[in-house]
């Protein structure tokens, strides 16, 4: 990490880099695969890790390891649960026994917690494991560029150092492999790398809080019975769609809570709705005799964790239909955690009345508990994608309709 490294990334942060690479020869100073690496790197931060982008020193690793790490709101978010777990008597030690990027293991480190009011803010202490040599070395220049001396890196298998491991952790965070030996796509527990639920009483006899972080495609009612004492679920959207599954399990009384967290804009602040599947089942939703003034669709985290009579009740609407997943009121609801349209009228799904009421032939298609896909149904009636215009198909009791809407938040 040179300055001469450091500028030429910068120089060149909008460069093609197909190109760049092809001209290395003319850089013979510079490393231009690892710069390149860096910009691509740096690319990414923009929407990801946007606070990283002030370390001119921080190194990032290839492609697929940014891809497979936690964006910067999401381990924001397992920082601050953490850190409330652990409760008064303090967030002291943590191990991350799957490292990577590090993401994690950065916000779990820069996380503070007074231990008294009479002392100043104690930084936890993170164990980073990974079995990648390339990582570690990677995560042990980060560190320091980052100044958190807080931070030990470990590199081996990280079941391994556990067993070796010998004082009792606050928590233990684990972000298995969600890929097969093909390299395809796997949500179950038991089909990733490492299979957690094979070392469960390993995990557990040496810390208070086990964290595990799953696929968005996970069944959460499983999941919950195979691990076993889960406190809390935390469903994680970032704007508007479902970046990741937490499951906490440690000490606790009662029902698991289930919260779904909805993030927007990138920062600390977000909305959490939670809820436990006993109280769902004693909401009762309400119906709608007629779609009012605004029609709300909720977040994607809502629409995993499935808290669908509850939201009756909380924002005060009426549902469409059992199935349908969509609400209605003639007031606008403020701060409604998901998108809200106001209603400009009903459409029966033809091509020929939609060509009526949209002649420049352009709106988004949203089907929600209707028996076309987007795709398809916006194909069927000749429209193409965009405009500020939304054509909403679903069903409203037992009948199949549609709604020309605009947004209203």
């Amino acid at each position: 990490m040179t300055r001469e490294f450091i500028d030429f990334v910068r120089t060149h942060g909008n460069d093609d880099t197909a190109r760049l690479l092809l001209s290395a020869a003319r850089y013979p100073a510079v490393d231009v695969p690892a710069a390149v690496q860096q910009i691509e790197g740096r690319r990414t931060a923009r929407e990801k890790w946007p606070s990283l982008l002030d370390i001119e020193e921080f190194l990032y690793p290839p492609r697929l390891n940014r891809e497979q790490a936690s964006s910067e709101e999401t381990a924001l978010h397992k920082a601050y649960v953490a850190g409330r777990l652990c409760g008064e008597e303090g967030f002291l030690t943590v191990a991350d026994l799957t490292g990577g990027m590090g993401v994690d293991s950065i916000a779990f480190a820069q996380r503070t917690k007074s231990a008294s009011p009479l002392r100043s803010q104690v930084p936890t202490h993170v164990d980073y494991v990974e079995r990648s040599q390339a990582l570690c070395s990677l995560m042990e220049h980060n560190r320091r560029a980052l100044g958190l001396e807080n931070i030990t890196v470990h590199c081996g298998d990280s079941l391994e150092w556990f067993q070796r491991h010998t004082k009792p952790l606050d928590l233990v965070y684990l972000d298995p492999a969600r890929r097969d030996a093909a390299g395809r796509k796997v949500a179950a527990f038991e089909d990733c790398d490492p299979d957690i639920l094979r070392h469960l009483d390993l995990l557990r006899s040496h810390c208070r809080w086990l964290m595990v972080k799953a696929s968005p495609m996970i069944d959460i009612d499983l999941a919950c019975r195979q691990l076993g004492d889960v406190a809390e679920v935390h469903i994680i959207s970032v704007r508007g769609e479902c970046k990741e599954v937490l499951f906490a399990s440690g000490p606790h009384e009662g029902e698991t809570v289930i919260h779904c967290v909805v993030r927007r804009h990138g920062t600390e602040a977000f909305h959490d709705c939670d809820f436990t599947r006993s109280e769902e089942a004693a909401a009762t939703a309400r119906y709608c005799t007629a779609v009012g003034r605004y029609l709300y669709e909720p977040d994607a985290a809502l629409m995993k964790g499935g808290p669908f009579r509850s939201i009756c009740h909380w924002m005060d609407l009426e549902k469409l239909a059992p199935n349908t997943h969509l609400y209605t009121a003639d007031r606008l609801v403020r701060g409604f955690c998901g998108r809200t349209f106001e209603v400009l009228g009903e459409l029966k799904p033809s091509r020929r009345t939609v060509a009526a009421a949209l002649p420049e032939g352009k709106a988004h298609v949203v089907v929600r508990n209707y028996p076309v896909e987007a795709v398809a149904l916006q194909h069927r009636l000749g429209l193409k994608e965009g405009g500020d215009l939304y054509l909403v198909a679903t069903t409203v009791g037992t009948r199949l309709t549609a709604f020309l809407c605009r947004r209203a938040d």
